[in-house]
């Protein structure tokens, strides 16, 4: 097997342990509150970033950073963002919540034009336009019964979309375990203020689900290093967009819920989008080398 088919197969099983995180996170969210069950993802995502880092001169090394504001920041956005869609899952099936996050991509591009003074040229601008015209195909408002929590998973890609903007100003100055270990520890010091205050004591069943997200989410997280480590990320990029179809089957198994055909047009038009930017991306690195 290739570099490059070995970084496929390692995204697409990443995007499983994700969509399987979320399927459990919204069986959970009808009865746990929300920061409990971030608090104990946090915690075992402390446990897997000490683990990566300790060969690698340790958590003290990891942590040194010129810009802990920043970092922080970052960590304390991810939280926010990862506890939105957790809300989202209350209230929509998986599929539309991931219709609409798959326009994170998009919203980059936006992002950094505005705040990285990154160049965007006329092509990208059109694929943001069509992602946008995708999400109102799914959104559809004034035409469906339950418009407000359409805007709760909208509100979760502005917030990644932002975080990544925040990793790219981060990653300028600090490796990528500095980033790890800020992404878990702070996260996991931000939900303690929260979590243990919520906490409901889960039954056997319960706790083990709580312990599978947690394990599922590091899990996702590393195969996505690993990935990196044998692709460029430009090569297994299209196959982030196999979450939409993990997310769909299983949200059909587990729930019954069934997409339908607006949200699946909408998405369809959303990933085409994020493609053609890939793809246009992918044409002009030879010119621009």
């Amino acid at each position: 097997m290739s570099r490059n088919a070995l970084g496929a197969l390692l995204t697409v099983l990443a995007m499983l342990c994700f969509a399987s995180m979320d399927t459990i996170a919204k069986w959970l969210v009808a009865d746990y509150s929300i920061g409990q069950m971030m608090w104990i993802r946090y915690g075992i995502f402390c446990v897997f970033a000490w683990l990566v880092v300790r060969r690698r001169g340790g958590l003290r090394v990891a942590f040194r950073t010129s810009r802990p504001w920043l970092q922080g920041g970052r960590a304390l956005l991810a939280v926010v963002e990862s506890a939105v869609f957790v809300l989202a899952f209350r209230y929509l099936p998986l599929a539309d919540t991931h219709a609409i996050a798959a326009t994170s991509p998009l919203i980059v591009i936006a992002l950094g034009a505005l705040f990285l003074g990154e160049k965007v040229d006329a092509a990208r601008w059109i694929a943001v336009a069509a992602g946008f015209v995708g999400v109102l195909l799914i959104v559809r408002p004034g035409f469906r019964t339950l418009d407000w929590p359409l805007i709760i998973p909208l509100a979760g890609a502005i917030l990644w979309g932002s975080y990544q903007i925040l990793t790219r100003l981060s990653s300028r100055t600090d490796s990528p375990d500095t980033t790890l270990v800020w992404s878990a520890f702070a996260a996991f010091a931000a939900t303690s203020f929260v979590g243990p205050f919520e906490w409901h004591w889960p039954d056997a069943t319960s706790a083990l689900l709580m312990l599978a997200t947690g394990i599922l989410g590091s899990l996702a997280h590393y195969g996505l290093i690993r990935a990196l480590d044998y692709a460029e990320a430009s090569s297994i990029q299209p196959y982030s967009y196999t979450l939409l179809v993990w997310v769909t089957a299983l949200g059909a198994i587990v729930f019954g819920d069934f997409p339908d055909h607006w949200t699946i047009a909408g998405a369809a038009i959303v990933v085409a989008s994020g493609l053609y930017t890939w793809h246009h991306d992918r044409r002009l690195k030879p010119q621009a080398a």
